[in-house]
């Protein structure tokens, strides 16, 4: 058991909560940089999953360096074992506590609570923060703790105001705790699709081209391609049809949709063309309900799914972007399922059937990463969403019934829906340990009201659709570094850039290895001859390290026995094989999944 104090300054016992306890250590860290700068301003300093943070105010600013004096200073209050307090002070007592010792973040803080709340704080030695805590009863209590690093963050989350310094740091009850936590964030510096990317030759980013602007190399350009070939295969199969829509439209398209009243700050800026105004497309659905509309449908031409591969654009913060995860042009895997109401509850099972497929049977990810939210509006943010109350309640409960009857788990989320109707995420649970969603189903009643999509029923009167919002892959481009994340690189044989590479003992070999590589070529292998006069286990770990999925060694023996002498990827045995044998091996593993 461990003991803690309230902000009455009331001693209890429990069992070891992790959050306080690292709440505690960013009072001790605030408290040693204090110390060793007294002209510091604090700001807010919350635990936070896997550690916590403080928010400084300081000049000159802080560097990386500093994070060591600021640890051993946090060791030296550590070993004083001071005794944590909390108390609270009447709102007047409380302002002038915090404009005495100059922390002006703190009586900000203080005068945007309600009037007549009491102010409480913790007291540690000399050092007094504002806080509700609760805390750790002594600092003795922090044994292990790191610093990670500095990073910018404006006050409050405003870019209007000003840039503050935050530490980010973690504490454990336990060195093993510790150990651990760096060694995952070691994984996850190793999986981090920026450097993967970088070392296999997958992608590139310039200044001269853009922030959030990446630039496929030929590798990388190759599993896009494998990757669209793919998804576009099986939706063909599926009875999609696919369209190209332009990724320019006129600024008029996004006020009938919706989308400039609700989505314009994250689109790019306007451009005035002869007598038009001109925008880049944020996303592909406007464009898709023209296609429907362009001729005259009947009920039984429904379900019509049209699909599109397209390229979007969207103003993101130069902050945010980040490799293929956040870029400001991205493929979405897009698609628009116009139904009769009576088809909704079979076609949204079918989305969700191709998403599990792709997923679970062909990229092998566990069900048990898997998390089906069902993002609903918040009907407090009436300027957020399309104003239907009705068609609100009726998309809600009808993908909420869908759910139920399919027996999928699933959890609600006020506040996650698209601004024209609710949707179903796939939250997948990556290796990094992130939450994500990059499949998306979404039920539509507003923008076939918008644009009058409407189709013949069978008593001869004219109904209006409902459409579907579907996103299996996501993005393309969001896809390939979640799979790269996930993979560390290595990808399956028939997405992989290069399939085989072949390497040659002496130049005697060279010719033998030609052949095979055209013999593999024709089958659609992809394939490489490395016949440089380099050692061959020089050659090997080049080939190990741009993830190959198998490496053939050609000797004399081979060239003599016709056979080829194949390494697999993260195996160091090498087996002997008939070359026919390992032709038909390859080309089988090769073959896409759909």
């Amino acid at each position: 058991m461990s003991k803690y104090v309230n902000k009455n300054n009331e001693v209890y016992e429990a069992e070891m909560d992790l959050n306080v306890l690292r709440h505690t250590a960013s009072h001790i860290m605030a408290q040693a940089v204090k110390r060793l700068y007294p002209q510091a301003k604090l700001a807010i300093g919350p635990f936070i999953e896997n550690g916590f943070y403080y928010d400084i105010d300081v000049e000159p600013k802080l560097v990386e360096a500093d994070l060591e004096k600021i640890e051993a200073e946090m060791k030296k209050i550590i070993k004083e074992n001071l005794k944590v307090e909390g108390f609270t002070l009447p709102r007047a007592e409380a302002l002038k506590l915090m404009e005495e010792k100059g922390e002006s973040y703190k009586v900000e803080l203080i005068n945007d609570l309600p009037e007549d709340e009491e102010i409480s704080f913790f007291k540690q030695g000399e050092f007094v923060d504002l806080c509700t805590g609760p805390h750790m009863l002594y600092t003795k209590a922090v044994k292990v703790f790191k610093l990670m690093n500095i990073t910018g963050a404006y006050w409050r989350g405003d870019e209007k105001n000003k840039m503050l310094q935050r530490i980010y740091a973690t504490a454990f009850d336990s060195k093993e705790g510790l150990e651990e936590y760096l060694a995952q964030l070691e994984d996850a510096k190793q999986r981090d699709h920026r450097k993967i990317g970088k070392d296999l030759e997958l992608f590139m980013t310039h200044e001269l081209v853009g922030a959030g602007l990446p630039l496929y190399l030929p590798n990388g350009a190759t599993i896009r391609r494998v990757l669209e070939r793919y998804i576009q295969d099986k939706e063909i199969a599926l009875g999609y049809k696919h369209v190209y829509t332009p990724s320019l439209a006129n600024v008029a398209l996004y006020k009938t949709s919706g989308h400039w009243d609700h989505y314009k700050d994250d689109m790019f800026p306007p451009m005035q063309m002869d007598n038009e105004e001109m925008v880049l497309r944020p996303m592909n659905c406007p464009h898709h309900m023209l296609v429907y509309r362009n001729k005259l449908r009947s009920y039984r031409d429904l379900p019509i799914r049209i699909g599109e591969l397209a390229n979007d654009f969207r103003y993101e913060a130069s902050g945010s972007v980040c490799g293929l995860e956040r870029v400001r042009q991205m493929c979405q895997n897009d698609a628009h399922l116009f139904v009769r109401p009576d088809q909704i509850k079979d076609e949204v099972g079918k989305v969700l059937r191709l998403i599990q497929e792709v997923y679970i049977k062909d990229f092998g990810f566990s069900p048990d990463s898997f998390k089906y939210r069902l993002s609903l509006r918040d009907k407090k943010n009436v300027e957020k969403y399309i104003d239907n109350d009705e068609m609100w309640e009726t998309a809600e409960s009808q993908l909420r019934a869908i759910l139920k009857e399919l027996n999928i788990d699933f959890y609600e989320a006020e506040g996650e829906a698209a601004f024209y109707g609710p949707k179903i995420d796939i939250q997948i649970k990556t290796a990094l340990n992130h939450d994500v969603t990059i499949p998306t189903c979404q039920l539509d009643f507003a923008l076939p009201e918008r644009f009058e999509l409407e189709y013949v029923d069978q008593d001869g009167e004219k109904k209006r659709p409902v459409v579907i919002h579907r996103a299996i892959l996501g993005t393309s481009d969001r896809f390939i570094s979640f799979l790269i994340e996930e993979t560390k690189g290595n990808l399956p044989v028939w997405l992989s850039p290069l399939q085989v590479k072949i390497l040659t003992i002496a130049d005697r070999h060279i010719e033998y290895a030609d052949n095979l590589a055209q013999i593999l070529e024709r089958a659609g292998i992809r394939v490489e001859v490395d016949d440089r006069e380099e050692k061959m286990g020089y050659k090997i770990r080049e080939a190990q390290l741009q993830k190959v999925p198998y490496m053939i060694v050609i000797g004399d023996k081979e060239v003599e026995e016709n056979k080829v002498n194949v390494r697999t990827r993260g195996v160091q045995e090498q087996v002997a094989m008939d070359k026919d044998e390992f032709i038909a091996k390859i080309k089988e593993e090769a073959k896409s999944p759909c």
